[in-house]
């Protein structure tokens, strides 16, 4: 897959194929779109582009936004890097960008840097300034220039029942089961391991402390989680922690997570761990010691759980 940071950088020699949006978690639905713009690209003889746009619209646009996404936007790269796609075109999303005219988008993005012959967009697909332009609009537009444009229709995504949405409504209830159902692949977080206060190294279940860099992550409901992740091209399992400690009257939230059977230095180095299941909600003891006895409770639920997969 070629990636482009800016779609006046695409290489438009052949015309395209393209499909518009914001493919937040490219979930089994977003999956069912991109198999339909890679299918008709290879009928056609066509390049297969999606366009995107990053930052979101909504944290340009409202200063004061608080939104949360699925994926970061390497991880949404990471993910769409499976899919066959042949191009990958970002284009960064600025209020001058915001201010293009309908057509202006259509003739400077569509037509002259993606050389585009055929659109697949959702029904309810809105461009141009103030998004006041429909599909109705684009397809008149392709009329004048040369371009065809078919339609996902309502029926076809209510089909799906999917809808990033509905996974963010999950990973915030905290129902990780069903957010992976939706995704189609295990719900992940990427950061930086960074030194903590070191609680679990004292109760003797040493934690990596995961630093996002990126506030805009959405960060699934507090609570233990089994997890697994790749590391040094191996796969390891463990139990995380994602809350503030609560027992020893912690305040800020850390995502800390304790591997099974490992001992590495994982200070300063970047992994992804993807989250399989939730075994409870964040509580606060007693004492440190009932703490510790949950710990070794969770720990023996998730190994079976573990075991059940291998």
């Amino acid at each position: 897959m070629k990636r482009y940071t800016d779609a006046k950088t695409y290489d438009n020699q052949i015309p395209s194929v393209v499909t518009i949006g914001t493919f937040d978690g490219v979930h089994i639905g977003h999956k069912k779109i991109i198999e339909r713009l890679i299918e008709c690209a290879e009928r056609n003889d066509l390049e297969s582009v999606i366009l995107t746009f990053f930052p979101h619209p909504r944290m340009v646009l409202q200063q004061d936004s608080d939104i949360k996404l699925i994926n970061t936007i390497e991880e949404r790269i990471q993910i769409l890097e499976k899919t066959g796609l042949s191009n990958l075109v970002i284009h960064p999303f600025t209020k001058e960008f915001s201010r293009l005219t309908a057509g202006e988008y259509v003739q400077d993005m569509l037509i002259e840097c993606l050389n585009i012959r055929h659109v697949i967009i959702g029904y309810d697909h809105r461009f141009g300034r103030n998004r006041n332009s429909n599909i109705t609009d684009l397809a008149s537009f392709g009329m004048q220039n040369d371009f065809t444009v078919e339609e996902i229709s309502k029926q076809d995504i209510d089909d799906v029942a999917v809808s990033s949405t509905k996974i963010r409504q999950a990973l915030a209830e905290g129902n990780i089961t069903r957010a992976n159902s939706f995704l189609g692949y295990e719900f992940m977080l990427t950061g930086t391991v960074v030194k903590g206060k070191e609680l679990g190294r004292k109760l003797n279940y040493p934690t990596a402390n995961l630093f996002i860099e990126e506030q805009y992550k959405l960060i699934p409901k507090n609570g233990v989680y089994i997890v697994k992740s790749c590391i040094d091209n191996r796969i390891y399992f463990g139990m995380m922690n994602i809350g503030t400690n609560p027992t020893v009257n912690g305040t800020q939230q850390t995502i800390e997570t304790h591997f099974f059977d490992a001992s590495f230095n994982l200070y300063e180095k970047k992994i992804q761990i993807q989250l399989l299941k939730r075994i409870r909600d964040e509580k606060k003891f007693d004492s440190v010691a009932h703490l510790q006895e949950a710990m070794h409770q969770d720990e023996d639920f998730a190994r079976d759980f573990i075991n059940s997969l291998l």
